[in-house]
């Protein structure tokens, strides 16, 4: 089994979205465009209200999947599919868009801290015409893995026992957020050809065996391919483990759409003016 390595350390961009949210943004960005299959990861957080409270109002979306994981604060999912719901800290929403869907991300909250991850994930083009999906994930649904030196959330793959509520997806993809203490391991087997990153919320770590340069806070740590993963904090740890199996067909991007070609998104814009989606 080959040993996975760090191959490069990227720090997250301050950003903004939707109605003028602040966020750190760092796959979708000059340094990390793509990383197949993942097309973006956003890191919204903060303790300032006029941050976040304007939120993300009606927008559509095609041929991606969104993965939004709260951690603090609260936002109501609306969508044109009739999906509702309220996201409470730990919950999960598993959003498939494929041929289109028109939603919106709202604080419930007034103030306070917000603190959440939103990952995108691109379809193949088989699947960009399938009818959009949306699945609600509690937090006592996730699976946890939880010892002396370790706690490990699963919103997909597994881990020992634990195991995610998203099964049998095309991508194969791996999800976990782990707290590890001080001077202990975390080892775990990747499918061979996944793409993998780690995104580092607090800590330090040291990732395989060849030495690197130390990583901080909020930085994208992408890693070599390869089939066994360790990782020892050199201090008390929080972060976040991403793996997927890569589509290798060609993107075509276009503001919320990515599609294969240029004409499929111009003819995306066209279905969404022309009212195609499912209205909201």
């Amino acid at each position: 089994m080959s040993q996975i390595e760090v191959k490069k350390i990227l720090k997250a961009i301050s950003a903004s979205d939707g109605a003028g949210v602040k966020l750190k943004r760092s796959i979708g960005t000059p340094g990390a465009e793509y990383i197949d299959p993942f097309l973006m990861l956003d890191e919204f957080g903060s303790e300032n209200k006029e941050d976040y409270i304007a939120g993300f109002p009606p927008h559509p979306h095609r041929g991606i999947e969104t993965v939004t994981y709260m951690l603090n604060g609260e936002f109501e999912h609306q969508d044109s599919t009739g999906a509702k719901g309220i996201m409470a800290p730990g919950d999960v929403q598993w959003m498939k868009t494929g041929s289109g869907i028109i939603h919106s991300e709202m604080p419930t909250m007034k103030e306070g801290k917000l603190l959440g991850f939103q990952l995108w994930i691109n379809m193949p083009a088989k699947l960009k015409g399938n009818k959009p999906e949306y699945l609600y994930i509690k937090a006592n649904e996730l699976g946890v893995h939880k010892d002396d030196e370790k706690t490990v959330k699963v919103i997909a793959g597994k881990y020992e026992k634990a195991e995610g509520p998203e099964k049998n997806h095309n991508v194969q993809p791996i999800y976990f957020h782990l707290a590890l203490n001080e001077d202990k391991e975390f080892n775990c087997d990747v499918p061979t050809g996944h793409n993998s990153f780690i995104y580092l919320l607090r800590g330090e770590l040291k990732i395989g065996d060849k030495s690197h340069y130390k990583t901080g806070n909020s930085n994208l740590i992408l890693l070599e391919r390869g089939n066994k993963l360790k990782v020892r904090a050199i201090k008390k740890t929080e972060f976040l483990f991403i793996a997927g199996k890569p589509i290798e067909e060609p993107i075509a991007r276009g503001g919320p759409f990515v599609m294969n070609t240029k004409d499929e998104i111009l003819q995306a814009v066209k279905d969404y003016k022309d009212g195609n989606f499912a209205k909201y």
